[in-house]
């Protein structure tokens, strides 16, 4: 069963503005949270109790009494790993090296939560079973959309990823039943991307998407969502942990596939090692 504290993060682009405010006092004071009543809590994220009830339900709370006891078993059992400390103005190298990697790790470990195995498995179905695999993401997300085809490309998979629209849009206008569109967005509004999943979809072509925003349009729109969501607001980037998390979830799906069909794949593998190799002295 997931942390509270997990459960917060992983969750985190589904809450409101206000009720982000209130998930960023408790992941920043997890110790003194708990001994706060509802109205106190509210006070300090200058919100109103019905806001704080909200969230709660979010997380699947109907007590706030509830909360807190769960809040204050959590961090009483591991006060070390409950903390994500926030970058200050006055951080040097060292400390901010340290608070990013602690919240990459989080980041990552979090997976195992928000990643469910069915969903994995759902993926690797459509995956495996494609005519063709086209990954497109654009910006930061298109370096995923590449290592994406980079690893399956080395399986021998059927695989096309091209970072201008343009081309995207092209070739989705003659996809079939038999592709799927594998699309990449940290907020899953991209323009671009929905633009080609619309065509893709039109010809019927089954959507896989990879996004932070569980309730963005690419979410409701993919046939298989992969969420990456983190709480990347802390460290002041759009898309930084989640960007690590994305890669992480590529990963898993290469090496599940490489493992479902290992004799096959390892002799495409070896084959694509061979040809890499001859531009390497």
């Amino acid at each position: 069963m997931a942390s509270l504290l997990t459960d917060i993060r992983t969750k985190y682009n589904l809450f409101s503005k206000n009720q982000k405010n209130i998930a960023d006092y408790i992941l920043d004071h997890p110790d003194t949270v708990s001994l706060l009543s509802i109205t106190e809590l509210a006070t300090k994220c200058d919100t109103s109790e019905t806001t704080v009830m909200r969230l709660l339900k979010k997380l699947d709370y109907s007590s706030y009494q509830i909360f807190r006891i769960n809040l204050a078993k959590e961090f009483s059992e591991s006060p070390s790993e409950s903390i994500i400390e926030e970058l200050l103005n006055n951080d040097d190298a060292s400390a901010i090296k340290k608070k990013v990697i602690g919240h990459t790790i989080t980041a990552i470990s979090d997976l195992e939560h928000s990643l469910a195995d069915t969903t994995i498995e759902e993926a690797l179905k459509l995956l495996l079973s494609a005519d063709r695999i086209l990954f497109y993401g654009v910006g930061a997300s298109a370096s995923i959309a590449m290592d994406a085809m980079h690893k399956f490309g080395k399986l021998g998979l059927n695989v096309i990823s091209y970072p201008d629209p343009h081309f995207m849009n092209i070739i989705c206008s003659h996809v079939t039943a038999k592709d799927v569109f594998f699309a990449v967005s940290h907020t899953g509004e991209s323009i671009e991307v929905l633009n080609a999943l619309a065509i893709a979809k039109e010809n019927n072509c089954q959507i896989i998407g990879l996004s932070s925003f569980g309730n963005s349009t690419l979410a409701q729109k993919a046939d298989v969502f992969l969420s990456s969501s983190t709480n990347d607001k802390k460290y002041h980037s759009e898309a930084m942990a989640s960007r690590i998390v994305q890669l992480t979830i590529i990963d898993i799906l290469y090496l599940s596939a490489f493992m479902q069909h290992e004799d096959q794949y390892y002799d495409a593998l070896n084959r694509s090692r061979t040809a890499v190799g001859l531009n390497k002295t």
